[in-house]
C-alpha cells in the first residue's frame, strides 16, 4: 500500500455523541492524594496503579449512566498519572538522557521513574513546565535532540482500553499528535543551532504507526489524536504547518492496520488547516465551535464533523438554541455530524453535585463535567430526533439564561458609573526616573536586592486552622491569632535569613485568587470544584457571575501586622486583574476586557488603602498574562491593550515613593516583552530557572529599564539548588541585567513547598548572591 492510499477498511460509524476528555483527579483528588503517597513513600506503585484503576472504572460507569455509549468509543479513554504530554513523550521514548538510568530493559520507566522526570530529583533538573495553550492547565516540554531514538516503549494506552473492554466498554484511546508533540518540543541541549524538533518527523511517524496497529491488535475502533496546534499561530511557517499535517495524516490514514482516526482540534479555529485535514481522509475532524467559528466556504460533503458546541473550557450553561444552530449551519455544508464538547473537559470540575450552598438560582446557570454531558446528551436527540423530542430541556435552558441576563448582580448602576468616571490619566504614572529615585530615597536596598514571591509553606497546621475556623469550630479570635502567629514566625525567618524585602507568608490565603473572590461582590465560590493545574496540583477557580465591587479592604490588616514586625520593609500582596480573571470561571456575558477593568477598579482601592497604612512596597501579581493571549495573532493587540490598561488602572494611583511589583511565569516572554514593560512595574519578577533564564536575550534586546528580577530557584520541584546552581544562574542573568536594575527571587510562591527544602533553598540562594556580590 502506498503512504497515500487511503486504508480499505470502512470506518465505523462515529458516535452520536461525545466528549474530548473527562476530568482525571477524581472527584475527591483521589489521585492527587494517592500520587503524593506515593512520592512520600507512603504506598507502592502497585497501592498507586489500583487507585488509578478504580478511578478509570468510576469514570466509565458515570459517563454511560449520563448517557454515552458503553461500546460505541462515546466514552475517551484520556487518564494520565500526571501529564499527557509526557505520556507521549514516554511512550515514544523521548527520555532526556539524564534520565537514562531510569529506563528499564524495555526502554521505559516506571511510575517512580515517570515521577522522577516530571519533577526532578537531585542534580536531574525536571522537565521544563509551561502553559497549555490558553488554559490554566501546566504540560511538560518534551526534550528531543537529533539523536533521540524514538521507540513504542509503553503499552499503557492500550493497557488501559483493554483493561475497558473486559469490563464491557469499547473506549476511544486519546493520544496527543505527532505534530502537537514535536512542535511544543524543545530542542535538547546537545542539538545544533537552528535544529528544531520538529525536523525528527519523518522518524517518529513509523512509531505512531506501529502504536495504530497495537490499538487494532487490541480491538480499538477509534483513536482520538488531539492536535491543537493547528488551531495556533506558532513560529512555525504557515505553509510548512499545512505541508506537514498533509505527510502525517496521509501517512496515517494510509497505516495497513488502524483504527479509524478522530483529529480533533480544540482551543479555536482550525481555518486553513480544515480542508488540508479533509484531504487527508481521516475518519473524522474534530472542530471548536466555542472559541471557534463555524467554518465558511469549505466544501464538508461527506465529511464526520464533531461539533464542538459544548464550552469544555468554562462552566456555563450552553445554550441549547445556540448550539443548534451553530451544528445545523455545518451540517447545511454536507457533513455528517456529531455533538461534542469544545475541548476536553477537564478544565472544568466533574460535577454541581455538593454545590448545592451556592443557591439553585446560580447554579441554574452553570453545567459542570457531568451536566454538560448530559447537554451533549439532549443535543444529539435534538440533531437527530428534532427539537420537540427535548423540548423540556430546551425551555429549562432558556429559562435559565433569561433569569441570569435579568439578574440586578449582572448590571450594577454603580460599578459601571464608576468605571465611566475613568479618565485617561487614571492610566498613567510619574515618568519611572522620578519615581525610582524616590524609591531609592525610601528604602535604601542593596545592590541584588532579594526577596520572594509571596507566599510561604501551608502547612498542615495551617489548614487545619482554617478549616476548623470555616466550620465554626474555632473562634475568629483564635483563628486570627493562630495566623498572627504564623505571619510573626515567617516574618522572623526571613529576617535570620537576612532577605532583604520581607512578605508576610499569607497564611491567611487558601488560594492568590478564592481569598480575593471570597471579599470581593459579584464572585461565588465551591465546596468541591477542582480541576488539575498540573500534576497533583489541583485549583478551584472561583465564579465570577456578576459585577464586581469591593465593600471594605482586604489585605490591609494582615499587611499592617507584619509590618510593624520589621523594620525592613514588608509587601502588600494583591493578585491582579488578569490573573484573577485567568484562574477563575469568568462570565460569558461580556467581553473580558470590561470584567478586568471592574476588578482594577477595586484593587486600585485596595492599593490606596495599604498605603495609607504605611506599606510601601505593593506586590500585584500577574502569573497569567501570558496564559490568556489568544491563540490567533490577529487576535493578541486588542487582548493585551485591555489586560495592561486592567494593571495600569490598578497600580496607576500609587505614590511616587510606593514601589509597585508584579510576578509572571510560565510565559514564552519574547512574545509578551512589549507588555510587561507596557505593564510599568517598578520591579518584575519572573520564571526562569527551570528554563535556566531562556528570556534573558528577550530583556536583554528590549533594553528593558525598569528593575527585574529572574527566578533562580525552580520551586514546582522538590529539588534544593546548590549554592554553586544558583550564583550560575544569578551570574547568568547579572551578564545580561545591569546589578542595579537585577533582584534575587525564587521563581514562584513557596505554598506548596515544606520548611526544610524552603530554609535550605533560601539559604543557597543568598549565599549565592553574596557570592555574586563580592565577585
Amino acid at each position: 500500500m502506498s503512504e497515500f492510499t487511503q486504508s480499505s477498511a470502512p470506518a465505523p460509524a462515529f458516535p452520536g455523541g461525545t466528549i474530548l476528555g473527562y476530568p482525571r483527579i477524581g472527584r475527591m483528588r483521589e489521585l492527587k492524594r494517592a500520587l503524593e503517597s506515593f512520592w512520600k513513600g507512603n504506598s507502592t506503585e502497585a497501592d498507586l496503579e489500583k487507585v488509578a484503576a478504580d478511578l478509570r472504572a468510576a469514570n466509565r460507569d458515570r459517563l454511560a449512566a449520563l448517557g454515552l455509549g458503553r461500546e460505541d468509543s462515546s466514552i475517551p479513554s484520556n487518564f494520565s498519572f500526571y501529564d499527557h504530554v509526557l505520556d507521549a513523550a514516554v511512550t515514544f521514548g523521548a527520555i532526556p538522557a539524564r534520565f537514562a538510568d531510569l529506563r528499564d530493559a524495555n526502554g521505559g520507566v516506571d511510575l517512580a521513574g515517570y515521577s522522577t522526570i516530571a519533577r526532578g530529583q537531585g542534580d536531574k533538573a525536571p522537565l521544563e513546565m509551561t502553559k497549555w495553550f490558553d488554559s490554566n492547565y501546566h504540560y511538560l516540554v518534551p526534550e528531543i535532540g537529533p539523536n533521540t531514538e524514538f521507540s513504542l516503549n509503553s503499552t499503557r494506552w492500550v493497557d488501559e482500553f483493554i483493561e475497558a473492554k473486559e469490563a464491557g466498554y469499547v473506549t476511544r484511546p486519546v493520544i496527543t499528535g505527532p505534530l502537537t508533540f514535536l512542535y511544543l518540543s524543545k530542542a535538547a541541549d546537545e542539538a545544533p543551532e537552528g535544529y528544531q524538533p520538529i525536523d525528527r518527523l519523518d522518524d517518529l511517524l513509523p512509531v505512531y504507526i506501529e502504536l495504530l496497529a497495537a490499538f487494532k491488535a487490541a480491538g480499538v475502533e477509534w483513536v482520538q489524536i488531539d492536535e491543537p496546534i493547528l488551531v495556533a499561530d506558532i513560529d512555525a511557517d504557515r505553509a510548512e504547518v499545512l505541508a506537514n499535517t498533509t505527510k502525517v495524516y496521509r501517512a496515517l490514514v494510509a497505516a495497513e492496520s488502524r483504527p479509524a482516526l478522530f483529529v480533533a482540534a480544540p482551543y479555536n479555529s482550525l481555518d486553513d488547516a480544515l480542508p488540508v485535514l479533509k484531504n487527508t481522509a481521516v475518519d473524522a475532524i474534530g472542530i471548536d465551535l466555542v472559541r471557534g467559528s463555524v467554518p465558511q466556504g469549505v466544501d464538508l460533503k461527506g465529511a464526520t464533523i464533531v461539533a464542538g458546541v459544548v464550552d469544555g473550557h468554562n462552566i456555563w450553561r450552553t445554550d441549547l438554541d445556540e448550539a443548534l444552530r451553530k451544528a445545523d449551519e455545518v451540517v447545511a455544508l454536507g457533513a455528517n455530524v456529531t455533538i461534542a464538547s469544545s475541548t476536553s473537559l477537564f478544565h472544568v470540575p466533574h460535577t454541581l453535585q455538593g454545590e448545592e450552598h451556592l443557591g439553585e438560582e446560580l447554579l441554574s446557570w452553570l453545567a459542570f463535567a457531568d451536566e454538560k454531558v448530559s447537554e451533549i446528551v439532549t443535543l444529539s436527540t435534538a440533531l437527530s430526533q428534532g427539537d420537540q423530542a427535548v423540548a423540556g430541556a430546551l425551555g429549562e435552558a432558556r429559562a435559565a439564561l433569561k433569569a441570569r441576563a435579568e439578574h440586578p448582580g449582572t448590571n450594577r448602576a454603580d460599578v459601571r458609573d464608576a468605571l465611566a468616571a475613568v479618565k485617561e490619566g487614571d492610566f498613567e504614572r510619574t515618568a519611572y526616573s522620578v519615581r525610582a529615585a524616590a524609591q531609592d530615597a525610601r528604602f535604601n536596598l542593596p545592590e541584588l536586592a532579594t526577596t520572594t514571591i509571596g507566599s510561604f509553606p501551608q502547612t498542615p497546621e495551617i489548614r487545619k486552622a482554617r478549616a476548623a475556623w470555616a466550620k465554626g469550630q474555632l473562634s475568629d479570635a483564635d483563628y486570627e491569632q493562630a495566623m498572627k502567629d504564623e505571619i510573626a514566625s515567617v516574618v522572623k525567618l526571613q529576617e535570620d535569613l537576612g532577605l532583604d524585602v520581607l512578605v508576610h507568608g499569607e497564611a491567611e490565603r487558601n488560594d492568590m485568587v478564592q481569598y480575593f473572590a471570597e471579599l470581593l461582590e459579584g464572585f461565588d465560590v465551591t465546596k468541591n470544584g477542582w480541576v488539575q493545574s498540573y500534576g497533583s496540583r489541583c485549583t478551584r477557580p472561583s465564579i465570577l457571575w456578576g459585577d464586581v465591587a469591593r465593600s471594605e479592604a482586604m489585605t490591609v490588616t494582615w499587611a499592617k501586622y507584619a509590618q510593624s514586625l520589621s523594620d525592613k520593609p514588608v509587601k502588600g500582596m494583591l493578585t491582579g486583574p488578569v490573573t484573577i480573571l485567568a484562574w477563575s470561571f469568568v462570565r460569558d456575558d461580556q467581553p473580558l476586557g470590561d470584567t478586568a477593568f471592574q476588578v482594577g477598579l477595586a484593587l486600585r482601592g485596595e492599593i490606596k488603602d495599604l498605603e495609607d497604612a504605611g506599606i510601601g512596597i505593593i506586590q500585584v501579581d500577574e502569573p497569567a498574562l501570558r496564559e490568556l493571549l489568544p491563540l490567533k495573532k490577529a487576535d493578541q493587540p486588542a487582548y493585551l491593550d485591555w489586560s495592561v490598561k486592567s494593571f495600569r488602572l490598578a497600580t496607576s494611583g500609587a505614590q511616587d515613593d510606593t514601589q509597585v511589583h508584579t510576578h509572571l511565569c510560565y510565559s514564552e516572554f519574547g512574545e509578551v516583552i512589549d507588555a510587561i514593560d507596557g505593564l510599568n512595574a517598578d520591579v518584575t519578577s519572573i520564571e526562569a530557572a527551570r528554563s535556566r533564564m531562556e528570556v534573558l536575550p528577550a530583556i536583554k534586546d528590549h533594553g528593558y529599564e525598569r528593575q527585574i528580577g529572574p527566578g533562580v530557584w525552580d520551586i514546582h520541584s522538590p529539588r534544593v539548588p546548590s549554592t554553586d546552581e544558583v550564583t550560575e544562574l544569578l551570574s547568568l542573568a547579572k551578564a545580561s541585567i545591569p546589578g542595579k536594575q537585577l533582584w534575587v527571587n525564587p521563581d514562584c510562591g513557596l505554598k506548596t513547598r515544606g520548611y526544610d527544602e524552603t530554609n535550605a533553598s533560601l539559604k543557597n540562594m543568598l549565599d549565592a548572591t553574596k557570592a555574586v556580590r563580592s565577585a
